[in-house]
C-alpha cells in the first residue's frame, strides 16, 4: 500500500525592502535607508577666514561641540550616515527639523531644496568615476547656516578637492566670501563633474555605436539595455537640479547675497546644457537597440538569402537525379550508351547557368 508523505519545504523569509521598513514611522523619524554597512561617523571641520584655515577632523561629538568657530566661515563634512544616534545630536546641536533629518538618512530621497527660518537645506546626487571607468552616484545633503555649511554624504570620496585646494591655498574669492560662496562653490563642483558623468555616457555610446555596425551580438544588445537603464537613472538625479537652482536665485532668502546669485546663474547654465545632453543620449540609446535589431535582421536576411540560393541551385539537379533514381525498367535514356555523362553536363551546365543568372541580378 502506498503511503502519500506530505514534503515540508522550509519557507523562504521575505527581505523587507527599505520602504517596508519606514512605515509605520512618525513622520521625522530617523531611519538609515540605504545600501552601506553600518560604520561610525567622522566630522572634517574648515574654519577659514582671508587670514588663514584649520581643518580639524572629530570622531567624539563633545570635542566637536566646543570647538570655536566665531568670526569665521565653518564647513563641517560629516562621512558616514549610517550612525542614526550621532545624525540626531548633530541636528539637536545646529537645531535641524526632524523632517531634514529624515531625508538626510534618506539615500532615495529625490533632489530637493527647502527654506527654513534660518537655514537653507539641500538634497543632490554626487556623481564622480570609480577606479573601475564607472559612474558612482553618492547620497549628499547640504545645509546652508549664516556662518556654516554643513554637508553629510556617505563616504569619504567626493568631488570637492579641487574647492579645498582653494581653500588651503588661498586661491580665487572663496576665502572672502561668506557662507552662501562656500555653498555655491560646492554646488558648483558637484554640478561640474556631472559633465564627466556625462562624457562616461558618450563615450560608452559611441562604443556601442561600433560594435552594433561591426559586431552585432547578444551581449551587445545587453550592453544597451543597462546602458539606457543607467542614463535614465542618472536623468532622474540630475534633471531636478536645474529648478532647485533656479529657485535660489529668484528666492529672497536673505541667506544668499545678490553676488552669489550671479554665480549661481552660471551653475544653471551648466545644468541647462546637461540635461539637454542627457535628453539627447537617452534617445541615442533608444535608438541604439532599434539600430541592433535591424542589423540582426540584415544580419539574418543575408544569412536566408545564402540557404534559398543554395536551395534553389539543387531543386532541378535533385529534380533530375530523381528522375533517372526512378526503378523503371522501360526508361529510354537508362540504356543509352553516353547516358550518365549527358547527365553530368546537364546538371553542371544548369549549375554554371544559374549561378550566372544570380549575379547578373547581384544577388550573389
Amino acid at each position: 500500500m502506498a503511503v502519500n508523505k506530505k514534503l515540508n519545504f522550509p519557507k523562504r523569509k521575505k527581505k523587507k525592502s527599505r520602504q517596508q521598513n519606514k512605515l509605520g514611522k512618525a513622520p521625522g523619524t530617523i531611519s538609515y535607508m540605504g545600501d552601506k554597512e553600518l560604520s561610525d561617523s567622522i566630522i572634517y571641520s574648515t574654519t577659514y577666514n582671508p587670514d588663514g584655515f584649520e581643518t580639524t577632523e572629530f570622531a567624539n561629538l563633545d570635542h566637536f561641540f566646543k570647538e570655536e568657530r566665531a568670526d569665521k566661515i565653518s564647513w563641517i563634512n560629516v562621512v558616514g550616515i549610517t550612525d542614526e544616534l550621532f545624525i540626531e545630536k548633530i541636528g539637536k546641536h545646529f537645531n535641524l527639523n526632524p523632517l531634514v533629518l529624515e531625508d538626510i538618512v534618506n539615500t532615495e530621497q529625490r533632489p530637493k531644496i527647502d527654506e527654513y527660518e534660518d537655514y537653507i537645506f539641500g538634497i543632490f546626487r554626487m556623481l564622480y568615476i570609480s577606479e573601475e571607468d564607472e559612474i558612482v552616484g553618492e547620497h549628499i545633503a547640504i545645509i546652508l547656516h549664516e556662518n556654516t555649511v554643513l554637508v553629510f554624504q556617505e563616504v569619504k570620496a567626493d568631488v570637492f578637492d579641487g574647492l579645498r585646494e582653494r581653500i588651503t591655498g588661498k586661491l580665487g574669492r572663496i576665502r572672502t566670501r561668506g557662507a552662501d560662496y562656500l555653498f555655491f562653490a560646492l554646488l558648483d563642483a558637484i554640478v561640474d563633474n556631472y559633465f564627466l558623468a556625462i562624457e562616461n555616457l558618450n563615450n560608452r555610446i559611441e562604443i556601442l555605436e561600433e560594435e552594433v555596425y561591426n559586431n552585432p551580438e547578444p551581449v551587445v544588445a545587453k550592453n544597451i539595455q543597462q546602458l539606457k537603464k543607467e542614463v535614465l537613472k542618472i536623468r532622474r538625479w540630475v534633471f531636478p537640479v536645474k529648478e532647485l537652482i533656479s529657485r535660489l536665485i529668484d528666492t529672497d532668502n536673505p541667506l544668499i547675497t545678490k553676488d552669489t546669485k550671479l554665480f549661481l546663474r552660471d551653475v544653471h547654465d551648466h545644468t541647462v546644457e546637461i540635461n539637454e545632453s542627457l535628453q539627447i543620449y537617452r534617445e541615442m540609446s533608444m535608438s541604439l537597440m532599434e539600430m541592433y535589431m535591424s542589423n540582426m535582421s540584415n544580419k539574418m536576411n543575408e544569412v536566408m538569402k545564402v540557404l534559398t540560393i543554395m536551395a534553389s541551385i539543387f531543386i532541378p539537379l535533385t529534380f533530375i537525379a530523381g528522375i533517372y533514381g526512378m526503378n523503371f525498367d522501360h526508361m529510354p535514356e537508362l540504356h543509352y550508351k553516353y547516358g550518365y555523362y549527358v547527365v553530368w553536363v546537364v546538371m553542371i551546365a544548369l549549375l554554371v547557368g544559374m549561378i550566372f543568372y544570380f549575379k547578373k541580378k547581384k544577388w550573389l
